[in-house]
């Protein structure tokens, strides 16, 4: 196995020129498999929420409720670093919640790292956390936990200002003492213009090549459900291979070729 990653090497691999890989995982076979793959961080992301609980939006997800997840991730990984994200209405009302928050996840999961949304406006927050010694990844662009106030999914850093306000956010998150930081559907210029003005990695999702790293939520990555964002790539078919596999299970349990002599106990 090779050893474990730090939280100091990912800006060593900034440094260097060497892509961060990052994939979402919610439970233990799952990060098992992307561990042994090589990738570098999983991050138990609030996109639990709409992509394996079944709601809406990641909004109504609490800590409560991620906690088991984010334990069964860390307990599969042996080499990756495994990032925990803070569920909406966790962290938003102070510095000191943020933190609690922060600590409680940390201290219940067995996570190494807390991320949550926000540049400037979170930005006491923060510094707050990282403060208490707890390790914080950043997340700027599109955040959704914040999809109503954005007007829905919408891509950003269009503009001028766009970027400006990106730049200005993302600095805010590193003075503050974020290790990296996540864009999310952000113009490809911006993200660039993000990754050259910062010394600490950013994580790109929908947010072209430029960026130190990439991380996708794994159902899209692996080809699992009907709809996948125009920004990822099936590196694999597994929702169709699940589904054939069950469809030969109920086939071979209705023709009683299942369980055959070779599954069974005689004595």
């Amino acid at each position: 196995m090779s050893k474990k990653v730090r939280i100091h090497h990912f800006k060593e691999m900034k440094q260097r020129g060497e892509k961060i890989t990052m994939l979402t995982a919610y439970d233990y076979p799952t990060a098992k498999a992307f561990d042994a793959a090589g990738v570098d961080m999983l991050l138990v992301g609030d996109s639990l929420g709409d992509n394996m609980l079944g709601y809406d939006s990641t909004v109504p997800l609490t800590i409560d409720e991620m906690v088991p997840f984010a334990r069964a991730v860390a307990r599969a990984a042996e080499r990756a670093f495994v990032v925990a994200d803070l569920p909406f209405g966790s962290y938003e009302v102070s510095p000191e919640q943020a933190v609690e928050s922060s600590i409680r996840m940390m201290k219940l999961s067995g996570a190494q790292a807390i991320k949550f949304e926000g540049g400037r406006r979170i930005a006491r927050q923060v510094k707050a956390v990282t403060d208490a010694g707890i390790p914080f990844c950043g997340h700027l662009g599109f955040t959704p936990q914040s999809e109503n106030a954005l007007g829905g999914r919408r891509i950003q850093g269009r503009g001028e200002q766009g970027i400006q306000d990106l730049v200005d956010d993302a600095l805010a998150l590193q003075e503050a003492g974020a290790f990296a930081v996540v864009l999310e559907m952000v113009v490809a210029p911006a993200a660039e213009a993000v990754t050259k003005a910062l010394d600490i990695p950013t994580i790109g999702i929908g947010a072209g090549s430029s960026t130190d790293g990439q991380v996708l939520v794994w159902l899209d990555m692996a080809g699992v459900g009907d709809w996948h964002p125009r920004f990822s790539r099936q590196f694999g078919a597994v929702g169709a291979e699940m589904t054939n596999a069950a469809s030969g299970y109920v086939q071979a349990v209705k023709d009683v070729e299942f369980p055959a002599a070779e599954h069974t106990f005689d004595s």
